[in-house]
């Protein structure tokens, strides 16, 4: 998979599941102990999120990390 086509992916999945489960951005990034700014560049496909941030991101929604991906 591109690089391109997985961050956008990842944008857009993480948009929904967040907005589904009614969380804001500055919630989840206090939930994951990342700031609300990295939040919003992963959503906006600015940054290439590490997997151990994805895994953060995942467990505080309660998600798998697959649900983000793909």
């Amino acid at each position: 998979m591109d690089a391109a086509v997985l961050n956008k992916n990842i944008a857009d999945n993480l948009r929904q599941i967040r907005a589904k489960k009614r969380i804001s951005q500055d919630e989840l990034a206090d939930l994951c102990g990342i700031s609300q700014q990295y939040v919003c560049k992963i959503e906006n496909e600015k940054v290439n999120p590490s997997i151990y941030i994805l895994w953060k991101i995942a467990e505080a929604l309660e998600v798998t990390v697959n649900d983000l991906v793909y």
